[in-house]
């Protein structure tokens, strides 16, 4: 049985209309076509994929005549479920097809001479291309999610996107499987995108009417060159005054507070101590959580600042982390609360008055 890129696509065209309604499940079949927004499962009309071989013209085939872009059915998977190497598109498509998976030995194959080179998996270049497959975060899971955890950000953060179907492999079973998902661009301090931080969610409510995070062992995920770098929300150079803290929920918490001072998440305690200081820095805020897991990172930070003639001043929450607090205290409170943590001059500027 061929495991060619060829030949998969050819497996795929046969069961065309059931590959169109697992990967572009938001489009609709019209005639001898699959209408749907664009090959990354958008509403709308703009693509159409051939359901049936007509005049030897191969099902699976699509255009999608807004963009220009075409292909066949791999790509859909590709594009759909944000995969970035073959590898993982030739896996996904053996498991819609029931094929048994080849060798973990077998090199990757080129998807064709109309697609981009693969990237590697885990790198700078997939993080870029995940990230550009992915939504603004408006109306989406994304933002449900994030207002269900009393997250109110504007939709234009440029760090923020979202994916209907992102790849999400088991490490201990080796079960893949595609899961909505929360992406945060991580980038260095000239905006270019080194990383990115996955959270998977749940397609369904929770017990509270909620938009939760996925049922998976790991539902946040990150990927590409992280130290250094950090999801920065708002201005990430010639700002004097900034925030840093470990993870993206405790900073983006404080951006819901203080919308005007610039953030970053590290997304771990080890990469918050290697966290780079953008130019013309002079005071900087660091958030702690209540355990004792990030101590090192902030007291590396606070090290490092001090010798490069930064303020370090740490913010620490009341309960476990400000997510907590903004969660079950309100954001009031938290405002309150941090306006004694803050130097005057930055309480006034950044703090809502009261």
């Amino acid at each position: 049985m061929s495991g060619s890129a060829s030949e998969l696509a050819r497996r795929l065209g046969m069961f065309a209309e059931a590959a169109c309604r697992e990967y572009l499940s938001n489009g609709h079949r019209f005639g001898n076509y699959w209408m749907v927004g664009d090959v990354r499962n958008t509403r709308g009309r703009s693509m159409h994929v051939r359901l049936k071989a007509v005049g030897g013209k191969a099902a699976g085939k699509w255009v999608d005549e807004q963009s220009g872009e075409y292909g066949d059915l791999l790509d859909v998977i590709e594009q759909s479920c944000g995969l970035v190497d073959f590898r993982e598109v030739a896996d996904e498509a053996r498991r819609f097809l029931s094929m048994p998976l080849p060798p973990p030995q077998l090199p990757p194959q080129p998807l064709g001479s109309h697609r981009q080179p693969a990237a590697t998996r885990g790198s700078p270049d997939a993080a870029r291309r995940l990230f550009a497959m992915s939504h603004p975060i408006a109306g989406t899971l994304a933002e449900r999610y994030l207002a269900g955890r009393g997250i109110l950000l504007s939709t234009h953060e440029r760090a923020l996107r979202f994916h209907p179907g992102c790849y999400y492999r088991d490490l201990v079973t080796g079960e893949t499987r595609t899961l909505p998902a929360l992406i945060a661009a991580v980038t260095s301090l000239d905006g270019r995108i080194t990383g990115l931080q996955r959270t998977y969610l749940s397609s369904g409510l929770d017990p509270s009417g909620k938009v939760g995070k996925a049922p998976v062992a790991d539902p946040r995920r990150s990927l590409g060159h992280l130290l250094g770098n950090g999801i920065w929300l708002g201005q990430q150079s010639g700002a004097p005054v900034m925030a840093a803290g470990e993870g993206f929920e405790t900073m983006a918490s404080l951006r819901t507070v203080m919308p005007a001072l610039p953030l970053a998440a590290a997304t771990s305690a080890n990469h918050l101590a290697g966290l780079i200081f953008p130019p013309g820095c002079r005071r900087l805020y660091i958030a702690a959580d209540a355990d004792a897991a990030g101590r090192h990172g902030i007291e590396r930070l606070s090290q490092r600042a001090g010798e490069a003639g930064i303020l370090a001043l740490v913010l620490r929450p009341q309960l476990g982390d400000f997510n907590d607090d903004l969660r079950h205290l309100g954001q009031a409170h938290l405002a309150a609360w941090l306006r004694d943590q803050l130097v005057p001059e930055d309480a006034r500027l950044f703090l809502p008055p009261g």
